[in-house]
């Protein structure tokens, strides 16, 4: 039979096992779902040797949909490019390998339409719980999960009228944190620069938590700067709109203007400019602080408010596993707190001679 079996192109199958170990069926289904307490040594022994014999691979999806579980766990994406992303899938696949899912990831690519479809697609899939990095504007895009049954689990960003558990950084107390930091360093005027934030809850509150911080220590706050990333007028009337804030400041006593980025791609564009504008010498015209902490930041030296991510990806897991447990109750909101990491660019201010 093994000779038979090698020759042939296709998989080992339960009965071959079976036939393979001389027994029936049930008792190899029983050692494959670990019910080895019902197997005597000897036929538990020839299953083992039958099985390696035969480089037999169970079906996990077929034996998954027959019990009613199939141990897939989906995560729907905004932006898979974004560095925070990526981090937080690392959480992500970590707890999954604890415990026991297979992580199927989907990337919107700030599509809302590829969004839509990728929720209706995981629905045919029946996978048992989802992750979604929500782009933030449509309920309707998540309601088939309602429908569905699915349990869902948000990070970063909430979908007004769809509730569920939620896990991110706490918002408030990170911006609070960079702009303490920004004036303790000496800086007196700060510029807030964000993507177009109205329909994103993260971004929404992180561009209050800014005006609420400056107010708190009796500072005025300038209009935030907004800049669109996928719209190239936006991203030079952005960045026309700091230089004009940075020559202001130096023009004013040599002063360095301060820069509040609300996450890492929007840092990388705004440092880029300043790099291509000023040379090496930047830091000596802006001080430049973002919300993220990507590898490059720490190459060129800028200070961040840095996410704990993989925390995040982890414990949005559990939160779905929980769910798919069995556990009942209110939404649940858990935000993590963010770290400072100084850097150069927020060196206490220099005066530059005009």
């Amino acid at each position: 039979m093994t000779d038979s079996l090698s020759s042939s192109s296709r998989p080992a199958t339960i009965t071959d096992v079976a036939r393979e170990a001389g027994t029936g069926k049930t008792s190899v289904s029983r050692y494959l779902n670990g019910e080895t307490n019902v197997l005597s040594d000897d036929l538990r022994q020839r299953i083992e040797a039958a099985i390696q014999r035969l480089n037999y691979r169970p079906n996990q999806m077929a034996r998954g949909l027959k019990r009613g579980r199939n141990r897939l766990l989906g995560m729907l994406v905004a932006d898979l490019t974004n560095p925070y992303t990526i981090e937080v899938l690392q959480g992500v696949e970590a707890a999954c390998h604890a415990l026991g899912y297979m992580p199927l990831i989907c990337h919107a690519a700030n599509e809302i339409e590829m969004e839509r479809r990728f929720v209706q697609l995981m629905t045919t899939y029946r996978v048992e719980g989802l992750i979604v990095n929500p782009l933030g504007a449509e309920e309707a895009v998540l309601r088939p999960l309602r429908g569905g049954g699915i349990p869902a689990v948000l990070v970063d960003r909430t979908v007004e009228g769809f509730e569920a558990d939620l896990i991110g950084l706490d918002n408030e107390n990170a911006v609070r944190l960079g702009v303490q930091h920004l004036l303790d360093r000496g800086f007196d005027s700060i510029q807030f620069i964000v993507q177009p934030f109205q329909q994103v809850s993260s971004r929404r509150e992180r561009e209050s938590a800014f005006r609420a911080a400056m107010v708190a220590r009796g500072q005025a706050t300038e209009p935030t700067v907004v800049l669109d990333l996928n719209d190239p007028a936006s991203v030079d009337a952005a960045l026309e709109a700091l230089d004009a804030r940075i020559d202001a400041a130096h023009q004013h006593g040599g002063k360095r203007a301060a820069l509040f980025v609300a996450n890492a791609p929007v840092a990388l564009v705004v440092a880029r400019h300043l790099r291509n504008r000023f040379g090496e010498a930047w830091q000596e015209r802006a001080a430049l602080l973002s919300i993220d902490d990507p590898e490059w930041a720490e190459l060129i030296g800028i200070t961040t408010i840095r996410q704990p991510t993989y925390d995040i990806g982890y414990k949005a897991v559990e939160f779905v596993h929980e769910r798919i447990e069995g556990v009942a109750g209110d939404a649940r909101v858990v935000l993590l707190p963010g770290t400072l990491v100084e850097r150069a660019s927020t060196a206490k201010s220099v005066q530059i001679a005009l």
